[in-house]
Order: C-alpha cells, then sequence, then structure tokens
C-alpha cells in the first residue's frame, strides 16, 4: 500500500472508531511513542496519551455524541510525518479537522486531532480532491 493510501486508511480508521464506539481501536490508532495531544471542539487542548484517551472514553461512553461523517480528505506527506485535512459532519453543522501522524514502523499512528466549526459543508471541488506528498 503506498504511503498516502495508508495515510488516508489511518484517516477512515479514526472515524470508524469513533463511529463504531469502540475505544480500543480508538487505543490502538495513537501513538505510543510520540508526544500527542487533541482539541476537541471547544476545548482546551489535552496533553498526553492518557488524557487524550480519557477523553475520548468520555466522548465515545456518551450516548448523546453524534455520528460524524467525514469528507475531503487531503494527505500530504513529509518524511516520516503526515497530515490530513477533512471534513466533518455531524448533527447538521460541520466542522474541518487536521488529523496528524507519524510513522511507526510500517504503520501511521495519530499523533494530534484537532476540529473546529466551519459555516458550510466542503465545496463541491474539494470533495474528491489529489493527495499530495513531499
Amino acid at each position: 500500500m503506498a504511503d498516502t493510501e495508508a495515510v488516508l486508511f489511518a484517516n477512515e480508521a479514526f472515524y470508524r472508531a469513533f463511529n463504531g464506539r469502540d475505544l480500543e481501536a480508538m487505543d490502538e490508532l495513537w501513538s505510543r511513542t510520540a508526544p500527542v495531544c487533541c482539541i476537541h471542539p471547544g476545548w482546551a487542548p489535552i496533553f498526553g496519551r492518557d488524557e487524550v484517551l480519557a477523553s475520548w472514553g468520555a466522548i465515545l461512553g456518551d450516548a448523546a455524541s453524534p455520528e460524524i461523517e467525514f469528507s475531503a480528505a487531503r494527505a500530504h506527506i513529509v518524511g516520516a510525518a503526515a497530515f490530513v485535512v477533512c471534513y466533518e459532519s455531524l448533527g447538521g453543522g460541520h466542522l474541518t479537522a487536521t488529523n496528524i501522524f507519524v510513522r511507526e514502523g510500517a504503520v501511521w499512528k495519530l499523533v494530534h486531532h484537532q476540529a473546529g466549526p466551519v459555516p458550510s459543508p466542503p465545496p463541491a471541488e474539494d470533495r474528491n480532491p489529489e493527495p499530495s506528498v513531499h
């Protein structure tokens, strides 16, 4: 699997874990060797693997948490790091998200997730973007 496809696969796995309320899968996605951070919409930054996973435990354990559809994912690879920018749609609202990954062996692991509100869904021209590798 090409690196870009692998990064996009890891990004998709993140949203599958979220929508499946699967904390074990979420745990497997986050780096065990690099520093991690997560900024949920409206929250202060959360640093440290244990704290980040505790925040996901609270969100995934809340039956009122909505499902998220992601779209327009663009992957950018720079050496052993990569980031994906995409849109999230949930509960009638829209967010833009950045997910940052590092390569651990042959696998891409999350080190950062941040999402924040945007006024509208992605423009039609952004719904099927081309990935980039640097």
